[in-house]
Parts: structure tokens; sequence; C-alpha cells
């Protein structure tokens, strides 16, 4: 994520804010221009950037608007009365149950998080409501009454649906201990589910079935008998030298998703840290070092090699500031050289689908 400023008076602000602090500007995300600014009413409900008097015109978002629970706005000529993140949603949770307009509004904030980082590499997506064969929607629902199967959050035809109790943090807690997880967010279900969906449309059915399936497996094996086999029996032992998580050796789909997430993880973090200027300069020469550099993702991408040489040092530093504040690592993670192979993959099928990496 990138490092915004108000565009009026110069302050820091940050993706999720819909206020300046300090002059009180109204801002928003205009994901066309991939920037948080500050805008100026024109009346008739639009605004303009703040010092941007010929530039378009925007709307503010209907859930921005009357709802609260988003922060982006669309040019003025767009007619559909929703922003791109909030069009692709078609089931919310029951507004009428306490709390659900809490956890819809931090299910909405992860997935707009996650679709920036998509629009930084260069994808698009569309809405189901406008492509059915090859949209995406997501559906937020709550588990029913009691004695009813549960909710599961997944992916199936490009309809992404997450559990309403994810956005709760202590439930959500309560489930990543059960599972014995060592990372369990919503910003992570997100990012794993889109890549369910990038599978089918970047994979399957291309040239690169066959790579995927020297590195990550043989996807025709029974997915169901996978997931039951791995919920009675766990992960092997030795998952960890060959996966970047124990489920991802549950089945070669989830192995690509939870790679997949990661990546957007690797990605994501990086371009923060690259863009807020962040280095290591240690006084000792075996110890991790790490120099600004250039965006980490986006058409001008450096090489994965390069991804991958700078993010265990950033790693190490985030870990460490975690322990100094009494919290479990932020990246409790190990990557095997067969992992690393596995990003690389990603890494290649992005940059061939969005614009060439570079050196």
């Amino acid at each position: 994520m990138n490092v915004f400023h108000c565009g009026r008076c110069d302050q820091l602000v940050f993706f999720e804010n819909t206020s300046c602090v300090k002059c009180g500007s109204a801002l928003a995300y205009l994901p066309d221009r991939r920037e948080v600014a500050a805008l100026e009413p024109e009346g008739d409900g639009l605004w303009r950037p703040a010092g941007d008097g010929e530039g378009p015109a925007y709307r503010l978002c209907t859930n921005y608007e009357t709802e609260n629970v988003c922060n982006w706005a669309v040019p003025a000529g767009d007619t559909n009365p929703y922003c791109p993140s909030c069009r692709l949603t078609r089931v919310i949770p029951d507004l009428s149950v306490p709390g659900n307009r809490e956890r819809w509004a931090r299910l909405e904030a992860a997935k707009r998080r996650m679709l920036s980082t998509l629009l930084t590499l260069g994808f698009s997506f569309v809405s189901k409501a406008d492509d059915p064969s090859g949209g995406l929607a997501f559906e937020f629902l709550a588990d029913p009454a009691a004695g009813a199967p549960p909710i599961l959050t997944g992916h199936a035809d490009g309809v992404i649906t997450v559990n309403v109790a994810e956005a709760d943090d202590a439930e959500r807690e309560r489930r990543r201990t059960a599972l014995n997880e060592e990372y369990r967010t919503l910003l992570g279900h997100f990012r794993h589910e889109v890549g369910h969906y990038y599978w089918d449309r970047l994979v399957r059915d291309t040239r690169h079935v066959e790579g995927f399936r020297r590195l990550f497996g043989d996807e025709r094996a029974d997915y169901a008998e996978a997931l039951r086999r791995h919920h009675a029996a766990g992960a092997p032992d030795d998952w960890s030298n060959s996966f970047v998580s124990a489920y991802a050796s549950s089945h070669p789909w989830e192995d690509w998703a939870e790679t997949w997430a990661h990546y957007l993880h690797i990605t994501d973090t990086l371009e923060t840290a690259d863009s807020s200027g962040l280095s290591l300069r240690p006084k000792r020469p075996d110890e991790p070092a790490l120099k600004p550099g250039a965006p980490v993702v986006g058409r001008q991408a450096p090489s994965f090699d390069r991804i991958v040489e700078r993010w265990l040092p950033l790693t190490y530093v985030l870990n460490n500031l975690n322990r100094g504040m009494g919290l479990p690592d932020a990246y409790p993670f190990v990557l095997s050289p067969p992992a690393i192979e596995k990003l690389r993959f990603v890494h290649e099928v992005v940059s061939e689908a969005t614009g060439p990496s570079r050196d």
C-alpha cells in the first residue's frame, strides 16, 4: 500500500480514512487513480480533488454516503451508484442483528484492501451482475439457526462466501486456535479465496496447467476427499518442507490459494515499506540489510529474486518489532525452497497477465 497525504494540507492520511485529522477535509480513495484524495464539494452530490479545479469530478459510493461502510468514490460519469468494490457485494449481513453493521464494515474494509492490491498489480475486475460467467461476487452470510450446517467461507464459480463470524475478532481467534493455525485474518481470507477465482482464470485450461501440476500437484485429485482427509488427520509432519502453510498441503487448489494469498501479503507489505522509506542499516555484516527500493508491484515490478531478497530482511524486523511489543510474530512463516518456487510461479503468472516484470 502506498503512503498518502491530504491534498489540501499535506497531512499524512491512510487508506481507510474518510477525513483529514488536521484540516477536516473529506477524503476518499479514487480507484481509477489509486490514491486517497482530499475532496471539495462541487454541488449536486459531486466532489473534486482539492487543488484540481480542472480535473474530473467524482461521486461518493452510496455505501459511503448512506451506510458509512465505504470510503471510495467513482468518476461522475459512472452511472453505477456503488464503487467498484461495493458493486461486487451481492449479499450483506442482516443489519437488524446487533453488531452486524460493524461486522459488515470490517468485511468491506478487508475486501477493499485486497482489491486495491489487485488494482496495483494491474488487474481489473467486474461484477457477476455485469458478467455472469466471468465476474466476481461476494456474499457475507451468517450461520443459520442451531442444528443447521454452518456457513463455510469459500469460493465457487466466481462467488466468494465469507462467514460473518470471521469479522468478530474473538470468534476468529477461537477458530484459529481450534484449527491450530498460526495465522487467520479477514484480509487473509479474502486474499486466499480470490486466489481460487484467479486460478480459474489464469491457470485452468491454459499453458500454465502443466507447470502448475509439476509444482503443486494434480488438481484433478478428489477435492472433497482431500479436505476430509486433511480435517481428519491433519497435515503431514513435514509439510513445512514444501508448503507455505499446513492447509496448503491438503490439495493442489488449496496450495495455490495459500501461495497466491502469500504473494499478495508479500507485495503489499513490501510496497508499504518502500513507500514509507523503510531501510535497515545493520551494525554487523551478518545481520539483514534492506535498502529502499522501487515499487514491488505493478507493471514496473522488479524480478522475483529481487522481491524475495528484500522480503526476508523485512520479515526479520517485523517479527522483532512485534516481539518487542509482546505480540506474536507478524510473519509466522518459514519459506522453504519448494514454497519459494511456487511463489515464483504465481509471480510469473501474474506478470504475464498484467505486464512483464523487469530485473
